[in-house]
């Protein structure tokens, strides 16, 4: 048994696909195949169930798979460990991001990491939450920046900021004269939200959830900024972290208001894999990051 097959085999069982794992491996299907036939005959088991349309573990392959991704990983934190030597001197760090969070805190981030560790090059991956989730749990980033609460029971973390939300309101808006409203008053309100599957849209339906209804969805974006201004063209209303609020912006620009009884927040984190090593260059990116964001407050 060789490591190579023990990648092969777990890149054909995430990909659930012979095909999709010789492409992501840059091998042809053939060498693939043979490779997984040898090592099957080798441990006299059969390891994925075939069919012409699809294939998947069997109960001896769920198995393997779990040891294989946690003997790959041994060697990855080997290789990390004696990365570390080089005393951050050089190498590299991927950090997964939310791309809306992202776009706020790491414009601040990078420069003062860049600046105390020139010879780290970082390196960003943008998804939503679920699928940045499932990328980290993977070991796919060393560490990745997402908001509480956290899924995958494979991940662990630590907070880094916690945020009040504000309400986005039409200037016109009957609420807009008031300085804070409570949730439970929002109920017969059209709601502007971002695309189900992100994690702030998970965390606004449910504090409407707690208030006693459930929001009435006119609009939903994947951007933050159609968001705030479909508010401000008179289109809805909107919950909106208040790192995101523009308030220096020309054009169509909506009221922020507080809000209380209770006050949402969202605590931020950055995420990573539940036992993994962490390096000296993630150590270092992440006391940065707390160093900037406490610099804010």
């Amino acid at each position: 048994m060789e490591l190579r097959q023990l990648l092969y085999a777990v890149t054909i069982a995430e990909e659930k696909s012979f095909s999709r794992a010789a492409e992501r491996l840059h091998l042809a299907q053939p060498s693939l195949s043979q490779q997984i036939a040898k090592l099957e005959k080798e441990m006299d088991i059969i390891l994925f169930e075939r069919s012409t349309s699809s294939i998947r573990l069997t109960d001896a392959g769920e198995r393997f798979y779990e040891s294989a991704v946690n003997i790959l990983d041994s060697v990855e934190r080997l290789k990390k460990e004696m990365q570390d030597m080089a005393e951050l001197e050089k190498g590299g760090l991927t950090v997964g991001s939310l791309p809306i969070t992202g776009a706020h805190i790491l414009p601040l981030v990078l420069p003062v990491f860049k600046k105390k560790y020139p010879g780290i090059q970082v390196r960003l991956l943008e998804e939503a939450t679920l699928a940045l989730e499932q990328l980290t749990a993977r070991g796919k980033t060393e560490m990745s920046l997402l908001s509480l609460p956290i899924q995958d029971a494979n991940l662990e973390w630590e907070p880094i900021l916690e945020e009040e939300i504000c309400l986005a309101l039409p200037t016109d808006h009957p609420l807009s004269t008031r300085e804070a409203v409570e949730i439970r008053e929002l109920k017969d309100e059209a709601f502007i939200m971002l695309k189900k599957g992100q994690g702030f849209r998970n965390l606004a339906a449910g504090w409407c959830e707690e208030a006693g209804f459930t929001p009435h969805v006119v609009f939903e974006s994947s951007n933050i900024e159609t968001v705030q201004s479909l508010v401000a063209a008179g289109m809805g209303i909107a919950f909106v972290p208040k790192m995101v609020t523009r308030l220096f912006r020309e054009g169509l620009l909506p009221k922020y208001i507080a809000l209380r009884n209770p006050t949402p927040r969202r605590t931020l984190v950055m995420a990573y894999r539940r036992g993994r090593y962490r390096s000296r260059a993630s150590r270092a990116f992440l006391a940065t990051v707390k160093e900037v964001l406490a610099a804010m407050e």
